[in-house]
């Protein structure tokens, strides 16, 4: 089965930026009938939360209100990558940052079966 490795998290202070990067490793083809990757987060003691989704094959990005002008997601299908650009970063961002994937056009936790292990986002303030 294909792994997707996150990358790029740490302890930032509020205002600075910081890029998580998803890359997609083993059975790689699995990927081939992905319709969306996305990120989640999920902060200590919430419920995991859509933060931001691009489509695989077409053109599309979707983003949480939360973070809409402060984020960007794109991706590389030639490298099984996809990356997400924080920017102006606030200390209600923390949280535990998950990539995943998902062969559904869908925004939802439960329509995901492909995730990372996680990668801890800190905002001091």
């Amino acid at each position: 089965q294909v792994q997707l490795v996150e990358s790029g998290g740490g302890l930032v202070q509020a205002g600075d930026s910081l890029k998580l990067s998803c890359a997609a490793a083993g059975r790689t083809y699995d990927t081939y009938d992905w319709q969306m990757m996305a990120w989640f987060r999920q902060a200590p003691g919430k419920e995991r939360e859509f933060v931001a989704a691009i489509r695989w094959t077409e053109l599309g990005t979707y983003y949480a209100d939360s973070v809409k002008g402060r984020c960007t997601i794109s991706r590389d299908n030639a490298k099984n990558t996809v990356s997400l650009q924080m920017n102006s970063l606030k200390p209600e961002d923390t949280a535990v940052y998950y990539c995943a994937g998902s062969k559904f056009n869908s925004l939802l936790v439960a329509s995901y079966d492909y995730w990372g292990q996680g990668t801890q986002v800190t905002v001091a303030s």
